[in-house]
């Protein structure tokens, strides 16, 4: 009982959070590039918001479901279908055996995510994470990529009712700014912003910066007026955090994502606040970046606000309706109620069908 992979697509992976803890040992995180798309898939089908999913990069893969259950879509519009038919993103959607859901091209955005009910697909945990790390062939599901034919068993059987289903959907996320000329992302300066002239980071935060075809789940590459060093851009290797931005010899910025090295020995101009990141992974080649500096308490108190959007949708997604109710779960329940409701009456027959 799970998913039948009938065409991959483009670097579609099975992902979660990230490998948490092993960077000192020269373990990459992995794990989604848009974490805000990934947990909202999650919350709309009531999984844990850690549970894994399936990503995927510019092209949808087909898949084919051998068991009922409940999924959502979310990140980039990649004009899902369902049996031929358009359904909705960012809405809790019931699938049946067989049903073949289907992406077509990208209207927007570059990343988009499947995230399944009943805790999702079963892969083994590796190091406290699913994640799939494509350059350690670890995690997800054999350490790779899907491909055609691939079998994905889910963690839960025959799913066929998830309560308040009518109240499992959101409006189309805006944050991300889809359609828009610029996007603009939000910067923490350091840690070694003192090795750049005040020419050079006066150009990293005022000309416009473009994503190139060199973008990928390690990093994004851009291209743009060269930002200029005092004595060059080489230091000592030190850790990489997530977002973070390197400035090589050649002075465009590099910007470090999931899959990044451990360890960098380039200076770094600044760190996108983690809020921004999927504003910038969403972006394909040619999609115009500007970026505009903000203090470290700023970027706490945006990650502290996102914290409470996702507490207030888990909330929203749970609210009582018209379809919160199981049938056949009430029909169990009223069954020995009106059972002895009828032989106090002492009825002579019950119309309850026993069968």
């Amino acid at each position: 009982m799970g998913i039948v992979v009938k065409k991959p697509g483009v670097l579609t992976t099975i992902q979660d959070a990230g490998r948490i803890g092993y960077m000192g040992s020269g373990f990459a995180p992995s794990g989604v590039m848009d974490r805000r798309a990934f947990i909202i898939a999650n919350l709309l089908v009531e999984n844990d918001p850690n549970t894994c999913a399936i990503e995927f990069a510019l092209a949808g893969p087909t898949l084919r479901f051998t068991t009922s259950t409940f999924i959502a879509i979310t990140g980039g519009d990649f004009s899902p279908t369902l049996d031929g038919k358009p359904v909705p993103m960012y809405s809790a959607l019931m699938v049946k055996r067989g049903s073949i859901l289907r992406f077509g091209a990208p209207r927007t955005g570059a990343y988009g995510y499947v995230a399944v009910a009943g805790g999702s697909v079963r892969v083994p945990e590796v190091m406290g994470s699913r994640s799939t790390s494509l350059k350690l062939g670890i995690g997800g599901w054999r350490g790779r990529s899907l491909q055609l034919g691939d079998y994905l068993p889910f963690m839960t059987k025959n799913l066929d009712f998830l309560p308040n289903l009518g109240s499992h959907r959101i409006e189309y996320d805006t944050t991300y700014g889809f359609g828009s000329e610029e996007t603009v992302v939000r910067v923490v300066p350091g840690p070694q912003e003192n090795m750049f002239t005040e020419r050079g980071i006066e150009t990293f935060y005022n000309q416009v910066y473009e994503a190139t075809a060199k973008c990928d789940r390690m990093g994004y590459r851009l291209d743009g007026p060269e930002i200029e060093t005092k004595h060059g851009s080489d230091i000592i290797s030190d850790g990489i955090a997530f977002g973070a931005i390197q400035v090589p010899s050649h002075g465009r910025p590099i910007i470090m994502l999931a899959d990044r090295q451990t360890t960098g020995g380039y200076a770094k101009i600044g760190t996108i606040a983690s809020v921004d990141i999927p504003k910038l992974v969403q972006c394909r080649p040619g999609s115009r970046i500007r970026f505009t500096p903000i203090t470290v308490q700023e970027a706490q108190t945006l990650y502290r606000e996102e914290y409470q959007y996702f507490k207030g949708l888990a909330k929203i997604v749970r609210r009582p309706c018209a379809d919160g109710i199981s049938p056949r779960r009430t029909a169990r329940r009223l069954r020995p109620i009106l059972e002895e409701q009828a032989r106090r009456n002492q009825a002579e027959k019950l119309w309850i069908d026993r069968s």
